[in-house]
């Protein structure tokens, strides 16, 4: 069966607390969803703002490939007549052939909402179909709260299915709009419209009861062919029904059609630049696309999925763009260092004593408050010191750090190192914006004579954990430091009770791994 993708980020999505898309976000989001091969956009609601009636004018610029633009609305006001109606003016202002139109379903929406008769609803929603049918537009009805308006009172439900489709509606959308249905409720009232209403179904579920996945999927393997959703479930309250979920579970898990499997490898991708565009970090926990959603920790599963992926992974993660990962911990076994350090392109399987005293060296750490999870450059730089095979780039002879604070004046730290290079000693000193900042800048001034290659690398990222409030301020303290050099991107780590000990740790694991990056880029 083909399925049919309609996404609403754009408008749903944008709904989501803490969303405010730009114009330039919405168009280039949608050059997007066009490239991954999303049937439909919703792009906004013409008549609700200036920015959604600009992106509509905009969008026609896009050469889009295989999106078609949806425009959404409400019906028409009461009373009212379409061709005068300003809600509809706005709509066909948009100038898109596809229009979604939203009417009540349920009639305590009809009486407290609306405030109007339930026959006048009937006719609001068949005046707006029939005149948007009657100038060539191709119709969503997205019948807004169908299922708790079918529990409640389902003969005026399945009245206003009648209306929509005899009035012209090419597609009915069912929507769980309060996001409290339950699975065999969405599937139980989907077949029986299905089997009774001679129309194009879809559906659309909010994610409130944390169901609107399986309630998408209950609803297509009902008779829906055409499905809504976000791109990472964003939308208001509790958010939408996520398509990162809902696509690979109906094309690769369900067997259907709708959008093609190498594109669906490009579904992380797409996740990811939809966070930025909304400036979120992205979730690592999301399922198929979150950086931990094929990530194995536990010994004894690295070792089963070293010898079969399948044991412990339920799709290969490369069908969704992903990627295996093994993290680093003290539940580590032998097995998690043999496949990191294959991963690092590390021989230690010639001396399998190393395997054991790293692993126990490791367990060691992370008892002090060592986490190499999100430390990879610590991690390959612990294994290869232990091979014998880490060069030493410098060696610091002592530094010493300043912060002056005058009360009508911000503080001003000053930081001053003696480092020795091979048989040759640098003295330097930095300021910085605290003593981190201007040990890092100190240290950095004192290595460009001999490794200039370090003027391409940034710290991008530093966190700070304190392991224990028993201590108070003198509390052991983990840094992690993230660093980058446009190509690269590395974590490493320190431990200290002193905040700038810990703060070095990281910093020199983070300068020795980019040394070593540059050490093996030589001939």
């Amino acid at each position: 069966m083909r399925v049919d993708f309609y996404d609403t980020t754009l408008r749903d999505g944008a709904q989501s607390e803490d969303i405010a898309f730009s114009l330039t976000d919405k168009l280039r989001i949608t050059e997007r969803l066009d490239e991954f091969g999303i049937h439909y956009i919703e792009g906004g609601w013409p008549g609700s703002n200036p920015k959604d009636l600009q992106y509509f004018r905009e969008v026609k610029k896009l050469p889009l490939k295989n999106a078609r633009i949806v425009a959404f609305s409400s019906t028409i006001k009461a009373n009212a007549q379409p061709g005068g109606d300003p809600v509809m003016t706005a709509l066909l202002d948009a100038g898109t052939d596809y229009v979604a139109i939203v009417g009540k379903t349920w009639d305590l929406h009809v009486r407290d909402a609306l405030r109007v008769s339930l026959d006048t609803n009937l006719t609001m929603i068949a005046s707006t179909i029939s005149h948007l049918k009657k100038v060539g537009k191709t119709v969503f009805f997205d019948a807004e709260h169908f299922y708790d308006g079918y529990r409640l009172n389902p003969e005026y439900a399945l009245a206003v299915i009648g209306t929509a489709r005899d009035a012209g509606a090419d597609v009915i959308v069912l929507c769980d709009t309060n996001g409290g249905a339950m699975p065999f409720e969405i599937y139980e009232i989907t077949r029986a419209v299905h089997k009774s209403t001679a129309v194009k179904l879809g559906i659309h579920t909010h994610n409130d009861s944390e169901l609107a996945v399986a309630n998408t999927l209950m609803a297509v393997r009902a008779g829906c062919v055409h499905v809504q959703g976000t791109i990472n479930g964003y939308g208001e309250r509790c958010g939408n029904a996520n398509l990162c979920s809902i696509i690979p579970n109906v094309i690769l898990k369900m067997g259907h059609t709708g959008i093609a499997k190498e594109n669906i490898a490009r579904l992380r991708e797409l996740s990811h630049f939809v966070d930025e565009m909304a400036n979120f970090i992205p979730d690592k926990h999301r399922p198929y696309v979150g950086a931990s959603a094929f990530a194995h920790k536990g010994g004894i599963h690295v070792s089963a999925i070293r010898k079969n992926p399948e044991t412990y992974e339920h799709i290969k993660p490369e069908l969704v763009g992903n990627s295996q990962r093994v993290l680093i911990s003290d539940l580590s076994g032998e097995s998690s260092i043999r496949y990191k350090a294959k991963e690092f392109n590390i021989d230690i399987e010639k001396d399998p004593k190393i395997v054991k005293d790293v692993v126990k060296r490791i367990k060691e750490l992370e008892m002090h408050g060592y986490q190499f999870e999100g430390a990879e450059g610590s991690l390959e730089l612990l294994i290869k010191k232990k091979l014998g095979i880490h060069k030493s780039y410098f060696e610091l002879i002592g530094f010493r750090i300043i912060v002056e604070k005058k009360e009508t004046s911000h503080p001003v730290t000053e930081a001053t190192i003696l480092v020795k290079v091979g048989d040759r000693v640098e003295h330097t000193a930095a300021l910085g914006k605290g003593p981190v900042n201007a040990l890092d800048n100190a240290l950095r001034k004192a290595l460009y004579t001999f490794y200039p290659g370090l003027k391409k690398m940034d710290l991008v990222d530093y966190k700070v954990r304190v392991l224990s409030t028993r201590e108070g301020t003198g509390a052991p303290t983990r840094v992690l430091i993230e660093s980058s050099d446009g190509k690269h991107t590395w974590g490493t780590v320190g431990v200290s009770e002193n905040i700038i000990e810990a703060s070095w740790r990281a910093l020199v694991d983070s300068i020795d791994y980019k040394l070593l990056i540059e050490e093996e880029k030589k001939p």
